[in-house]
């Protein structure tokens, strides 16, 4: 069964690198940078509001966007938090990669997924209610 394809917007402090090695691993998915949007230096909740309109899931190294008191659950088409020191390109593609291998496409879609050097962590979106 082909992979889904995924509309991704990588934040303005992710190497624009990681667009092309992106979009080569998952040649299904849609991927793109706040550079390219004209997006540089808005604010998370502008960026935020950018990727729920035009429905992309966002990868980025600020933890605020993890903060479900500001980016809630169910509000978001995916966020992607990476706590990776330093913030390279090598340690960025290392910790997507590993995301991609243990995480299956299907779960990244509207949930919060915080990438560390140990372990990713996965927060569902809450199931709608009949």
């Amino acid at each position: 069964m082909p992979e889904r394809g995924l509309n991704v917007l990588l934040d303005q402090n992710i190497p624009r690198e990681v667009v092309a090695w992106l979009k080569k691993k998952r040649p299904a998915w849609t991927v793109t940078h706040t550079s390219v949007l004209g997006l540089e230096g808005s604010t998370d909740v502008e960026i935020f509001r950018w990727a729920q309109a035009h429905k992309y899931a966002v990868i980025t190294y600020d933890e605020d966007f993890a903060d479900a008191r500001f980016f809630p659950l169910g509000s978001h088409h995916g966020i992607i938090r990476l706590r990776v020191w330093p913030t390279t390109v090598e340690e960025t593609l290392a910790a997507l990669n590993r995301l991609l291998e243990q995480v299956p496409a299907r779960e990244l879609p509207g949930s919060l997924i915080i990438v560390d050097a140990g372990k990713i962590r996965l927060r569902k979106r809450p199931k709608a209610k009949p």
